[in-house]
């Protein structure tokens, strides 16, 4: 079972385990992540590159309920700033990879990772989690090849390249956005060119106008858009567009990769990025502050082991009972001005969950705070640091 995309290293590893390796027999899948691209094209490459089957799926539905979904709840940020729009798509495509290879009776399972990428850990550990028995196979960590040789030997074996020598992007593409690596990118000090974007606008072509956009979520799933209820698939589809075309969600960064090298890498992520915002402001709203600074902890630590390929191990099982549990209030709706590459927040409500009181935060005449309970309050809190202040002045 070869996991199959299309692009350059998928499409080389076909030829090479047979030709190289002696596979008899190579399966490929292609999952449909909602990357708005043609899979019949693909499957048929698939076949005429030497696959003796070619098998898509439509992975769409439990990509964004079973995965984004869970990562829109914890905030999921690597190291701050990636919501793992390409991460989160691997433990998916493994479990899948995983149920063919055992309908079909295959004694291994392939990718086309290289060998410096995330993407080989994600899918080794995945497969090992999940089916210990099946061999992984990994070409393109053995085969030596740079991308210019890989495409040779591609078209060497009749395999068209997908990129051209004048456009080396190397570009992953699902319903959650886009990443976008090699080439000129390598350097992290050029800039993009802007040929590269395809989600999003530049902020100077994006409207003057600035636009409000309410999120409404229930139990910390975005549930409605300016009031109309979506289906989470839908939900996705329409963030992506409004973000995008207000030119919000670009990200360049130097991530810090599994393997411990350094990798500049652009992404955009224009929905994803949205509701997280949204959503991490309701949580100021509806959770208690220990909850709401313990829940920062473990985001961290959550986004961390999904990037690392860690979905199915015990931590990141345990996480998502702490996680699930403090979602259990987030319940409100939150509205967003959108205006040239920002998403700002601009109002919050909850009518049943919030633990924002206004007659104990006005300082109108409505206010019921005891402001004569703080001094008591003060002198309890403040008394170990006058004990320790007192003990080292006397020293």
């Amino acid at each position: 079972m070869l996991a199959y995309s299309g692009g350059v290293d998928t499409s080389v590893c076909i030829p090479y385990l047979k030709q190289e390796w002696g596979v008899e027999e190579v399966i490929t899948f292609a999952a449909d992540l909602g990357q708005g691209d043609e899979l019949e094209p693909i499957r048929l490459k698939a076949l005429a590159s030497g696959a003796s089957q070619s098998i898509v799926s439509d992975l769409i539905e439990p990509f964004i309920t079973e995965f984004a979904f869970p990562a829109i709840r914890a905030n999921a940020l690597y190291e701050g700033r990636y919501p793992l729009s390409t991460a989160l798509a691997r433990p998916l495509i493994a479990r899948r990879l995983v149920e063919i290879a055992r309908e079909v009776g295959a004694d291994a399972v392939a990718h086309g990772c290289t060998g410096k990428g995330n993407d080989q850990v994600r899918f080794d550990v995945a497969i090992g989690a999940l089916a210990p028995e099946l061999k992984v196979l990994a070409p393109a960590r053995e085969w030596g090849m740079s991308r210019e040789q890989t495409i040779a030997y591609g078209e060497r074996c009749g395999i068209a390249a997908p990129v051209s020598k004048k456009s080396p992007y190397s570009i992953d593409l699902n319903l959650l956005g886009r990443s976008i690596e090699a080439g000129s990118l390598e350097d992290p000090d050029v800039e993009p060119p802007e040929e590269i974007y395809a989600m999003t606008c530049s902020v100077e072509a994006a409207p003057a106008t600035p636009q409000v956009v309410e999120i409404g979520f229930e139990h910390g799933n975005p549930v409605s858009l300016d009031g109309e209820r979506l289906d989470p698939v839908t939900m996705i589809r329409r963030a992506n567009a409004l973000a995008g075309s207000h030119g919000f969600g670009r990200l360049d960064m130097v991530e810090n990769r599994v393997v411990g090298i350094k990798s500049r890498e652009i992404y955009e992520t224009p929905g994803l990025l949205l509701l997280i915002k949204a959503h991490q402001e309701l949580e100021s709203l509806t959770l208690a502050a220990d909850v709401l600074r313990y829940k920062r902890q473990v985001e961290m630590s959550w986004a961390d082991l999904v990037y690392q390929g860690l979905w199915y191990g015990p931590l990141k099982q345990a996480l998502d009972g702490f996680l699930d549990r403090t979602q259990d209030t987030v319940n409100g709706r939150v509205r967003l001005k959108l205006h040239r590459g920002n998403a700002t927040v601009v109002g919050r409500s909850s009518d049943s969950d919030s633990l924002y009181v206004p007659d104990m935060a006005t300082y109108g005449s409505e206010d019921l705070f005891d402001h004569r309970a703080a001094e008591g309050f003060i002198y309890v809190w403040g008394l170990p640091t006058r004990l320790w202040s007192a003990r080292h002045r006397a020293g």
